[in-house]
């Protein structure tokens, strides 16, 4: 499988950038479900993920964070997908990876996937596409949540291709 790279430009893109925020995703499926991390209070579906830590390459970021958002630990077995995020002074990199499951413990969630109620589902991978389908119902009511759905609607849509 190669590689391939997506951007998605927002309305707001400024011709020049001056954040960057690399982050790592990983995709887990068994049995026709993937893996999500569901943030009950704030009623966010997303695929198990977050930022590059200093000297962590970003395959063992994807580790890190799935295990910290569910308790699976993972191992990434191919750099899937690239997602670029351009939207006002922001650029955001996310790598997705296929993952395979080494084995089940506890998950560690920070201290603000706590206060957001984070919590393992697997959820049938034709819904899921589904729930991220629906990205622009949130245009007027929440931004940060379209922007997130139609990254991960991009992710899957990529992985149904494959």
């Amino acid at each position: 499988m190669t590689l391939k790279a997506i951007e998605i430009n927002g309305e707001n893109k400024r011709k020049i950038f001056s954040e960057i925020y690399m982050r790592s995703r990983g995709i887990v499926i068994k049995d026709s479900h993937i893996l999500i991390s569901h943030e009950v209070n704030t009623d966010y579906y997303l695929i198990p993920g977050g930022g590059l830590e200093k000297n962590e390459t970003h395959e063992e970021c994807c580790t890190r964070e799935v295990y910290e958002e569910t308790g699976y630990i993972v191992k990434p077995t191919c750099h899937f997908l690239t997602i670029n995020e351009y939207y006002e002074k922001f650029k955001f990199i996310s790598h997705y990876f296929l993952c395979d499951i080494a084995e089940k413990t506890k998950q560690n969630p920070t201290v603000n996937e706590v206060k957001r109620g984070l919590i393992p589902e697997w959820i049938n991978l034709n819904k899921m596409l589904e729930i991220y389908s629906r990205h622009n119902d949130f245009v007027i009511t929440n931004e940060e949540k379209r922007r997130a759905y139609l990254r991960e609607y991009t992710a899957l849509a990529e992985y149904f291709k494959k």
